[in-house]
């Protein structure tokens, strides 16, 4: 495994979403609440735990009305112009992404296709579609794009992406015709 969240990521997650980490035994959890929306949710992130015969990082999160859970957990993207936190887990091609809204919202993508992050959005149907816009923001910390696993990415200032690597993505914050943000290409 080469990533493991540390203190740093879990200061900046809690950043993002509006709310402090309280530190547990094994992690950090980060509970969420918008009564004015009647909305609330706990997430809870665990470094380098034992999933089985491996060791990885799991995310998990708890709603009123649902548990999700994101094993192997690759990397993650804090947006401050977005308000959210997207978790991702990469493995042969395909990825899923646990997002987590400063509204207390949550959203899962599992087993996506990575070949549509990038591709063109008008040419999928918009069951598809709405997948593939709310995960592109990974696309820069994937292993294959970015030469490792691992890498965080905050989004801020005016939406441009801060990170250790020199590539950078920007945002439009805009909505798209099914609800969802989409990305504007560098160069489009």
């Amino acid at each position: 495994m080469s990533f493991e969240f540390s203190q740093r990521d879990f200061n900046k997650i809690g950043e993002v979403l509006g709310v402090s980490a309280a530190k547990t035994q094994d992690g950090a959890r980060f509970d969420i609440e918008r009564s004015e929306l009647g909305r609330k949710l706990s997430l809870e992130i665990y470094p380098n735990i034992k999933i089985g015969r491996k060791r990885g990082n799991l995310i998990s999160v708890y709603t009123p009305t649902a548990h999700l859970q994101l094993h192997f957990c690759t990397g993650y993207v804090a947006s401050e112009t977005l308000g959210e936190v997207t978790f991702v887990g990469e493995f042969q091609g395909k990825l899923s992404g646990l997002i987590i809204e400063r509204e207390a919202g949550c959203s899962l993508y599992a087993n996506v296709e990575t070949g549509i992050l990038s591709g063109d959005f008008t040419t999928l149907g918009p069951e598809v579609m709405l997948s593939g816009i709310a995960l592109s923001l990974t696309e820069e910390i994937l292993p294959a794009k970015a030469g490792q696993s691992g890498i965080s990415t905050t989004m801020k200032n005016g939406g441009r992406a801060t990170r250790s690597k020199p590539r950078q993505a920007k945002l439009d914050g805009s909505k798209n015709s099914t609800g969802g943000r989409r990305r504007r290409r560098p160069g489009r």
